[in-house]
């Protein structure tokens, strides 16, 4: 949803311009029910996330209506969609895994005028009140920057790319691909797009060991699906070894999830970004929240470390994800470090 979509009139909207970047002002709306869409259950991020929710929409106070879940299928998600406005959701949050497939439903809620969250990821087209996100192009140029400088520069690197579909999949594998061609020209990338499916990691990861054994760092854009299935086929290529074995292959994913921090404390991987599971289940309940008590906000700076950005279709609260690595591994302020 637009900014100017929410505000009631002209003299508001002249107010909601003079208030301060990544402030919130009223513009009328009364708050309402909130439904809530998780998009998999299948992935040890987005299962923390889905635990995260509860807990948020208690500490908010948000009138959150039962979850459902649509299982990486839009098909699945547009019909979620509908049974949670036919219940009487006044907000919708969600994170469409096909980005560009969800454009005629963003356009059926807007002309519904129920605003939209999406969590994770950013819709291609159709109008959004707010996406909760990191800086995705971030993830895939630490990575590139990482394995560049463990490599010196020099040798081949396995990128294991979610889909291609999603946003996040092309940010991470494009942010990637530049880094390296422009800093790290001496490395031969091979992209293997997996659809987010570990199962398709584990073939294709085997298949570039088996072609190319002289393989020295892999860059794995989602540790949730991709980290069992890439240890399992280091170990049985004997190339599970600490970092100061020479057969160590260099390891970077994202995610931050707690099997990832123990991999790196193992020594079987050398880092992570983390993406933040708990405020993305915080923020996308505070936005909707805003988003049914009728809240606008502006692009800047935010008052929780973050800044919100303006997109051709809204706005985009970007949060911090740090770079996880050995030596801050056992950070507690990582959430990886606070699931129980």
């Amino acid at each position: 949803m637009k900014l100017g979509r929410v505000v009631a009139g002209a003299a508001l909207l002249a107010v909601v311009t003079a208030c301060g970047a990544g402030t919130t002002t009223e513009a009328g709306g009364g708050g309402g029910k909130v439904g809530i869409d998780h998009p998999r259950a299948d992935s040890d991020f987005w299962n923390s996330y889905i635990k995260y929710v509860p807990q948020m929409a208690g500490e908010l106070k948000v009138d959150l209506m039962p979850a459902t879940n649509s299982q990486n299928d839009v098909a699945k998600l547009v019909n979620n969609v509908q049974a949670l406005i036919g219940q009487g959701a006044k907000v919708i949050v969600m994170a469409p895994q096909d980005t560009g497939a969800i454009a005629n439903t963003l356009q059926q809620l807007e002309n519904k005028k129920i605003p939209v969250v999406t969590v994770d990821t950013r819709p291609d087209k159709g109008n959004v009140f707010m996406v909760v996100r990191a800086d995705n192009r971030a993830y895939g140029t630490k990575a590139c920057e990482f394995l560049g400088e463990k490599l010196g520069g020099k040798g081949k690197v396995v990128q294991l790319q979610g889909a291609l579909s999603s946003i996040n999949g092309r940010d991470r594998s494009e942010a990637f691909l530049e880094c390296m061609k422009s800093k790290f020209p001496g490395i031969t990338v091979f992209s293997e797009p997996t659809e987010w499916e570990g199962s398709k990691a584990a073939s294709m990861l085997q298949t570039r060991l088996e072609q190319n054994p002289d393989i020295k760092g892999i860059y794995m854009h989602a540790g949730g699906v991709h980290l069992a299935p890439t240890l399992q086929v280091l170990k049985q290529k004997g190339l599970l070894v600490p970092p100061s074995d020479p057969k160590h292959v260099f390891v970077i994913s994202n995610d931050g999830i707690p099997q990832e921090f123990e991999s790196i404390r193992k020594g079987d991987i050398d880092a992570t970004v983390s993406q933040p599971a708990d405020l993305y289940a915080k923020y996308a309940l505070f936005y909707a929240k805003a988003a049914a008590d009728g809240k606008t906000f502006k692009p800047g700076p935010t008052d929780h470390g973050s800044t919100i950005i303006q997109l051709p279709n809204g706005l985009e609260d970007q949060l911090p994800a740090p770079l996880v690595t050995k030596e801050n591994v056992d950070d507690q302020a990582l959430w990886g470090n606070q699931v129980k």
